[in-house]
């Protein structure tokens, strides 16, 4: 099939089936004596992902955890991918720390080396996330919703996880910064913590967090 005739094809599919379409289409085309039509392809699946939607990328995620028939390598390859960009590593980290997955509480290492393939990327997304969760279980306790507390729960002991497995020195800068912010009020991030108007008791529990995160760094 030409290209030319493959584009308005993708373009009715949804996201993440364009790229499945797209992947399966490479991988047929990995013996063709021409390179072309696989490179044109492989530039169009990486283009793709890197302008994906942070609601795609939720999507995305959602589908490729759902997958069975996707070796470690392959998922490795791409979630290594999708958290290249902001809205990618945002939207992976929205659904695998929120969904109903075995692997968010035991994450194998081709998730972990997927993720530290880009520090930049996720470091501070996965402290903000720490300290957010760790935030809001005191907040929905306060309102006396401890199911929606215990997720909360969930979400700040599963990044309390990656963030010991994956165990880069950006993580632990980001955190040492946001720990200080939380005692002290001032630094890199006491506007991010007055934004969501966390008080004293909230601060301190992010503190509690992030020293233990530091403390088995």
């Amino acid at each position: 099939m030409a290209m030319t005739e493959l584009m308005p094809m993708l373009r009715s599919l949804s996201c993440a089936k364009k790229l499945h379409v797209m992947r399966c289409l490479v991988s047929d085309l990995a013996q063709d004596e021409s390179d072309l039509p696989r490179q044109n392809l492989s530039t169009l699946l990486v283009n793709t992902i890197k302008n994906m939607t942070f609601e795609e990328a939720i999507a995305y995620t959602e589908n490729l955890l759902s997958r069975k028939d996707l070796e470690d390598s392959q998922l490795e390859s791409e979630i290594a991918e999708l958290v290249q960009t902001l809205n990618g590593a945002r939207g992976f980290f929205v659904c695998f720390l929120t969904g109903e997955w075995e692997l968010a509480d035991a994450p194998s290492s081709s998730i972990i080396r997927a993720l530290q393939s880009a520090p930049d990327t996720i470091a501070e997304l996965l402290v903000k996330n720490l300290a957010m969760s760790t935030a809001m279980a005191i907040f929905h306790r306060r309102a006396g919703n401890e199911e929606q507390a215990q997720g909360s729960d969930r979400v700040a002991r599963r990044t309390s996880l990656l963030i010991e497995k994956i165990d880069l020195a950006e993580v632990r800068e980001i955190s040492a910064q946001m720990y200080n912010s939380a005692i002290i009020t001032t630094g890199e991030y006491a506007a991010f913590l007055e934004k969501w108007g966390y008080d004293a008791e909230q601060k301190q529990a992010i503190a509690n967090a992030l020293n233990h995160v530091l403390a088995n760094g």
